[in-house]
């Protein structure tokens, strides 16, 4: 029985990594514009991604919390589930040893949706933060280079499929280590 789950999990994750390499070239073909536009719910998409990530999350001991109020906006539903994958992927990757969190909220607020994925994590100097975006680079330091559970590329994705949707993402670092993400997009 186990190993017939396994193979329906295998076979999701298979589908969800076609789905993605599809709308990543619909992306770079359509001039970073989405052209199909769907309602998609940021907070469905939002707890997906804690769905995906909390074995990783209880292994390592983060703690992932925080309200998901609808946000329906207009886009690829995929793609927008890689943002908030990723996102949230990060945020536990990159934790402190002990009592870590990671915070992911959804709301509407001032005529946009919005996506908030903070974490309790190493300090990141304020000047390094551009970098974060910037395809395969890494922050300095022991805590990310030298991982090996990416390549780099996921917050660049993050940042284009964003802008695809008409948004934004902002990044700022939280006061005693960690960041704080922080995903704008139109509805």
């Amino acid at each position: 029985m186990e190993l017939q789950q396994l193979g329906k999990t295998l076979l999701a994750t298979n589908e969800r990594s076609e789905q993605l390499v599809e709308g990543l070239l619909l992306l770079a073909r359509s001039d970073n514009q989405i052209v199909e536009r769907k309602p998609v719910d940021l907070a469905e998409v939002a707890e997906q991604a804690v769905d995906q990530v909390h074995a990783e999350a209880e292994a390592k001991g983060v703690e992932i919390r925080g309200e998901r109020q609808s946000a329906v906006v207009q886009g690829n539903g995929v793609l927008l589930e890689r943002i908030a994958l990723n996102l949230v992927q990060n945020a536990v990757r990159y934790n402190v040893q002990e009592d870590g969190w990671v915070e992911v909220t959804t709301e509407i607020q001032h005529g946009q949706a919005v996506l908030v994925v903070s974490n309790t994590g190493p300090v990141v100097p304020a000047y390094e933060i551009d970098n974060l975006f910037e395809p395969f680079k890494r922050l300095r330091g022991a805590d990310r280079t030298g991982s090996d559970k990416g390549v780099g590329l996921g917050l660049s994705i993050v940042r284009s499929v964003a802008r695809a949707h008409g948004g934004h993402i902002y990044a700022q670092p939280r006061e005693g280590g960690g960041l704080v993400m922080r995903v704008t997009l139109p509805i």
